[in-house]
């Protein structure tokens, strides 16, 4: 019952955090730095949620290489933030080239060294449209090259708990497990506070709204989406 769960710090892998803890699993909790622009809110997000659940065993991972690949509005400056069009279907500038997969294979590497036998993370199709590593396809593909590429007597398994879930949804299962979402942070340009319409603010607020619950965190702007 031990689990390496990935923390991004943003809602939805709160939300899988939560889960994990809720579910009984020992959660071994990874955070990975890459270069994006609030990688220090991000990364003090991770240690609150792992304080609030007393998580001991963590692991900070340096990716820094992803930055200097560059390709993305949340690693390179010189590419802007795009605002929020929910109607948008090409991939976004935000979409940072095969993050998952390098993520993923960090937290194989470190499930096969401590014991563990699922990795939780908080991918969602809805977000599909846009980044290609959120399809349900592309973790059934990748339990598949766990499989071929780890010891045998591992048996690693990839968990996608919120993948066929609306955002509205995944804000009610965080309420429903009383996640802190006070120590979340999902904006893609700030550390000060969230702007407020970059996608992943949109999509975060319009959540919170269709529930008609307040988003407990500081914006900028709080546009109505619903």
């Amino acid at each position: 019952m031990r689990a390496v769960v990935l923390i991004s710090g943003g809602m939805d892998s709160l939300v899988v955090a939560a889960q994990a803890n809720f579910l009984g699993y020992d959660i071994a909790a990874m955070h990975v730095n890459y270069g994006q622009r609030t990688w220090q809110k991000e990364l003090m997000a991770f240690r609150r949620i792992c304080s609030h659940y007393g998580i001991e065993r963590k692991l900070e991972v340096d990716a820094s290489f992803l930055a200097h690949v560059g390709g993305s509005s949340l690693t390179d400056s010189s590419i802007p933030v795009e605002n929020a069009d929910f109607d948008a279907l090409e991939v976004p500038t935000s979409y940072v080239p095969f993050r998952n997969a390098n993520f993923l294979s960090m937290a194989v590497s470190w499930s096969e060294v401590i014991g563990a036998n699922k990795i939780f993370i908080g991918a969602v199709e809805e977000d599909a449209a846009g980044y290609p590593d959120c399809r349900k396809v592309f973790y059934e593909a990748y339990n598949k090259v766990i499989h071929l590429g780890s010891k045998p007597d591992t048996a690693i398994e990839i968990q996608t708990p919120l993948i066929e879930m609306r955002k509205s949804e995944i804000v009610k299962k965080g309420i429903d497990l009383e996640a802190p979402f006070q120590y979340s942070w999902s904006c893609y340009k700030s550390e000060g506070k969230a702007c407020g319409v970059c996608d992943s603010c949109a999509r975060r607020l319009r959540a919170f709204q269709q529930v008609g619950f307040p988003d407990p965190i500081d914006y900028d702007e709080r546009p109505d989406y619903i």
